[in-house]
């Protein structure tokens, strides 16, 4: 561990005794960015590995209820999308979004040699290596390193939802986690700024403890000034995520980047209603996430992509589950989305030697698309040789 390491892991320790749920990694001053980060990021992690198969359903495909005679979606029970592939029931919500033309569904997105590990292949997908590569930073990480947000920002970046830090782990950025907006605002008074030392340890903490004290006054000061939204949002926990989410995107401290997370799709039994559920929660909370984010003026600026570390086996287990798969399906909308079908289906009757999917669609090509079609920032440098683009992002 170097010196660096250790001052970072100090710094959360303490940080963590002083504001409980709450942690920041400070920020090293930069030069003015030449990227517009007055456009929003918000990525959506599906942790647990979502079952694509079953969130678009290629109900015109004999080969799948083959493989799946007791899990298979019905056709009647889906969202056809066109004569060969719907969505799942559960997703009907969106479908208001998708006839708009402002939801796009990439399909078969994965990577070479796939890693069925939950916690390697996240790791894959949060840092953007390849499944042989072994990086330190996530790839949000390493591009605000790299180009840093203005100063007056509150935040690059925001994790909420799940304690880890996922693709913004890591590097020199500013970046907040926090489970729930009020929570932070009450705790964060617990941090002190202003503090001085003379010990290069304790010195990084105070630096660090002020980052808070600064990102919290203006956090409190903002929702002091700002009306309730008067957007409606579920009552469930992924819903009240949306709902924070949405508050801090209509307050007047900009963030590049959020990052929201709905568990539960390690779906090995009892696959059908656990997934329906989730899929139900997803696209409520989707839909007020774009309500939401028209109510503060801001969807036309923002763009919500979904994740997940892996797919699920083609093929049903015993248990009416599926195991740890590959290539499954992303869903990017926003105002600037070219919605529709993106990508290729995998085909069911030419599997890999294990019975997985053949990804069609590499992530790093997805998080390309973000950073040239969004953000203005050349991707070769952070993705490397990642593919062909995708193509769901209008022209800037």
């Amino acid at each position: 561990m170097d010196r660096r390491d250790f001052l970072l892991g100090l710094g959360w320790t303490v940080l963590g005794a002083c504001a409980p749920g709450l942690a920041i990694a400070a920020g090293t001053p930069g030069a003015s960015p030449r990227t517009p980060y007055d456009r929003l990021l918000i990525l959506i992690e599906l942790k647990g590995g979502n079952d694509g198969l079953n969130t678009l359903v290629p109900y015109a495909d004999p080969a799948y209820y083959a493989l799946r005679p007791r899990i298979g979606i019905k056709r009647e029970d889906t969202q056809p999308l066109n004569t060969s592939v719907g969505l799942h029931g559960a997703l009907s919500p969106l479908m208001p979004i998708w006839d708009q033309g402002q939801l796009a569904v990439i399909q078969g997105v994965g990577y070479p040699s796939p890693n069925l590990s939950h916690f390697r292949s996240i790791e894959i997908w949060d840092t953007a290596s390849a499944s042989d590569e072994f990086l330190q930073e996530g790839w949000l990480a390493r591009v605000f390193t790299r180009y840093p947000a203005p100063a007056g920002f509150v935040a690059d970046g925001v994790v909420m939802g799940s304690p880890d830090m996922g693709p913004l782990q890591g590097g020199s950025q500013r970046t907040l986690a926090l489970g729930d907006e009020n929570q932070f605002l009450n705790q964060s008074r617990l941090a002190r700024g202003g503090q001085v030392s003379t010990n290069p340890a304790l010195e990084h903490v105070l630096a660090v403890e002020g980052e808070i004290s600064d990102a919290a006054r203006r956090l409190l000061a903002d929702a002091d000034a700002r009306s309730p939204l008067r957007t409606e949002f579920p009552p469930h926990a992924f819903g009240q995520l949306v709902k924070n989410a949405c508050q801090l995107t209509a307050g007047s401290n900009h963030i590049a980047a959020l990052r929201l997370t709905l568990s539960g799709f390690d779906t090995h039994q009892n696959q059908p209603g656990q997934q329906a559920n989730l899929l139900k929660q997803l696209a409520e909370g989707l839909v007020a996430l774009k309500a939401g984010l028209q109510e503060v003026g801001a969807w036309d600026r923002s763009l919500v992509l979904s994740y997940s570390e892996f797919g699920r086996r083609a093929k049903e287990n015993q248990s009416s589950g599926t195991d740890h798969g590959t290539a499954s399906v992303q869903f990017a909308m926003g105002g600037r989305v070219i919605g529709g079908l993106h990508g290729q289906m995998p085909p069911l009757d030419r599997l890999d030697t294990n019975g997985n999917l053949v990804h069609t669609v590499d992530f790093r090509s997805v998080y390309a698309e973000v950073l040239n079609g969004w953000w203005g920032i050349s991707p070769k440098e952070f993705m490397g040789q990642s593919g062909s683009p995708v193509g769901f992002l209008q022209a800037a």
